[in-house]
């Protein structure tokens, strides 16, 4: 499988359209839950995970293998979910408006793994995004200071929000 898959980059690389559809069907899955956790809302995560793969085609000609392909694309996918973030933030003042549509599963789960993905779509936007950037993604707060466009202290006070308020969350169930 992973031979096929990366003949089908290779081949996506010079353009091969059938390739890269091969590729798309690989890795959307893991694109839609990193724009899903993110954005906390079906058509912005669609939409997100449309462009990442617009990107990637557009890209995918540069792409030297420096590091692995998924690698690659995790790296624009976050990116361009924090920028549908941020637009989505620059959009609304608070997080009061929010309509997020907490039906929507990021993955089969059940049990305490639904429950805590439920609460992290519950999470007011920038602690969502810090929590998923920092517990989810591995990225250190100063990284994520320069992705969202905050000072490095904020990006630690709202984890350290988003974690008490999933623990109050998930000891009340």
């Amino acid at each position: 499988m992973a031979m096929e898959i990366a003949a089908a980059i290779t081949a996506a690389q010079r353009g091969d359209k059938q390739a890269f559809y091969l590729v798309y069907q690989q890795f959307i899955g893991r694109v839609y839950a990193i724009c899903w956790r993110l954005l906390a809302n079906k058509q912005q995560a669609e939409d997100a995970s449309q462009e990442v793969f617009i990107k990637v085609w557009q890209q995918l000609p540069a792409f030297r293998g420096d590091s692995s392909f998924a690698t690659w694309l995790h790296s624009v996918a976050t990116r361009t979910a924090i920028d549908h973030w941020r637009q989505q933030k620059n959009l609304r003042l608070t997080d009061s408006s929010d309509q997020l549509e907490l039906s929507e599963p990021t993955v089969d789960c059940s049990g305490d793994t639904a429950s805590l993905e439920q609460a992290i779509l519950r999470l007011p936007a920038q602690a969502r995004a810090v929590f998923v950037l920092f517990a989810l993604e591995g990225h250190q707060h100063k990284e994520i200071a320069g992705l969202l466009g905050i000072a490095e202290g904020s990006s630690k006070a709202q984890y350290h929000r988003a974690r008490q308020l999933l623990q109050e969350w998930l000891a009340d169930e």
